[in-house]
């Protein structure tokens, strides 16, 4: 490649950078101006710095402080991520080893939960969880993550796990490990890099959640932060409070990006042995 044709391309990929970057620039720099001047001062510097949007954002609402909708959204990321690294990592390791009756075509359906819309399970959710009483808790939330619901992590893990070596088994098994001494001592320590790469989804995914959220959680109480966000907001016209929002929403980027950056390891190993396969 030529050093004309490398220039250009680091040109535009800076472009392209800039251009991705500029939306979280700007939250950031509004994040700092009067409420006033968000909008009749767009630019990136700020004319007048304050950190009152930070203190009428965090005490917004009357009951609640932000601090909650952080604390809820943890516990919800918290008992998600327990609940696909155990239901993903032992539907994989069913798939990846065991035999059983029909396994390719239970294997086939739940590849095709994946390309079923979450729209087209909206409804039978809901009603299935309002008969439970389940409605307005964390649980619609939480439990279906321990049943192994979230096909693509469970794929993740059977194309990890099927490129383990079968003899590391065999020797246990031959030494009368059992079934569950195979999968948890054997099995899952292997498999860091891939149950690493489930749980930074899982988080990821858990935290940004806004849809399901919604229809599950109403009470101020149990809000999370993509609720508690759009509290800012005044859907019906109103008054809404842009410069907390803006103050608000860069302080709940940064769990994700130091679970991010605390992982990044791991999750670069898990990405790259998937990719090689």
């Amino acid at each position: 490649m030529s050093q004309v044709r490398r220039l250009a391309m680091h040109m535009g990929l800076v472009v392209a950078l800039c251009a991705m970057l500029y939306p979280v620039a700007w939250m950031i720099s509004s994040s700092f101006k009067p409420e006033a001047m968000i909008f009749s001062s767009p630019g990136l510097i700020p004319e007048a710095v304050s950190l009152e949007n930070y203190r009428n954002g965090w005490f917004s609402q009357r009951d609640a402080t932000f601090g909650l909708f952080l604390a809820n959204s943890f516990i919800v990321c918290g008992f998600a991520i327990i609940g696909n690294l155990f239901g993903a990592s032992l539907a994989g390791y069913a798939f990846a080893r065991l035999k059983f009756p029909l396994k390719r075509l239970w294997f086939a359906i739940m590849l095709g939960s994946i390309m079923l819309p979450i729209h087209a399970q909206l409804v039978p959710q809901y009603l299935l969880f309002l008969k439970l009483g389940w409605v307005n808790t964390y649980l619609p939330l939480i439990v279906p993550k321990f049943l192994a619901t979230d096909a693509f992590f469970v794929f993740l893990m059977v194309q990890f796990m099927r490129t383990l070596p079968a003899e590391l088994e065999q020797a246990a098994e031959i030494d009368g490990a059992t079934f569950w001494q195979r999968y948890w001592r054997i099995v899952l320590p292997l498999s860091l890099p891939a149950l690493v790469t489930t749980a930074v989804f899982t988080f990821i995914f858990t935290y940004n959640d806004f849809l399901s959220q919604l229809i599950y959680l109403q009470e101020l109480k149990h809000k999370t932060v993509p609720l508690g966000l759009a509290l800012f907001l005044d859907a019906g016209g109103g008054s809404s409070s842009f410069g907390g929002l803006m103050s608000m929403s860069v302080l709940s980027i940064g769990p994700v990006l130091g679970f991010f950056l605390a992982s990044q390891r791991f999750l670069t190993r898990g990405i790259a042995t998937q990719g090689l396969k």
